[in-house]
């Protein structure tokens, strides 16, 4: 199996820190690990961890598990980031999942559940039902990398606007 990258983005605008405790954490990385990968590049935004140092837009290394772990916490764009990555788990957010599905990237989505409204929840269940992503909560982070099969993933059709805002509108109630 060759060395493949993962890349973690928690968002810019709230903290996740428990999706950054859930993807650093010993199975999940154990996980990645035995799945091939061997690199984790990890946006950590706003998250601010004991465990770590203070993280800025120079990376700050390390490793764990067997797992090369680069974190940061701001960059203008992420695009670089995921066009490099193998696999993406990231928060749930509409524009960085059109953005990885767009590149035709495997992705697992985590929705921020402490957000007010929660769309993101609503919007990552109808795009896993379409089998387009696979999303889960905080805990089964490990879980969804060990079970991940990117070969049942269905890639999300060329884009033309109509699809992802057919599916924005049923889950927001407006059809």
């Amino acid at each position: 199996m060759s060395p493949r990258s993962a890349f973690l983005t928690v968002g810019a605008t709230a903290p996740f820190d428990a999706l950054l405790s859930a993807v650093l954490a010993d199975d999940a990385l154990r996980a990645l690990r035995d799945k091939g990968y061997t690199r984790l590049e990890v946006q950590c935004g706003k998250t601010q961890l004991p465990d770590l140092v203070q993280v800025s837009s120079a990376p700050w290394h390390t490793q764990r598990q067997g797992v090369d772990i680069s974190l940061w916490d701001f960059k203008p764009s992420l695009s670089e980031d995921i066009k490099r990555a193998d696999l993406v788990i990231s928060h749930a957010g509409s524009g960085t999942i059109v953005d990885v599905l767009r590149l035709g990237k495997a992705l697992i989505v985590v929705p921020n559940t402490a957000l007010l409204h929660n769309h993101q929840e609503e919007v990552a269940r109808a795009l896993h039902e379409r089998r387009h992503l696979i999303s889960c909560s905080v805990p089964d982070v490990a879980r969804a990398i060990r079970d991940l099969d990117t070969s049942s993933l269905i890639p999300f059709p060329a884009f033309d606007g109509s699809e992802f805002q057919t599916i924005l509108d049923e889950e927001m109630g407006f059809i």
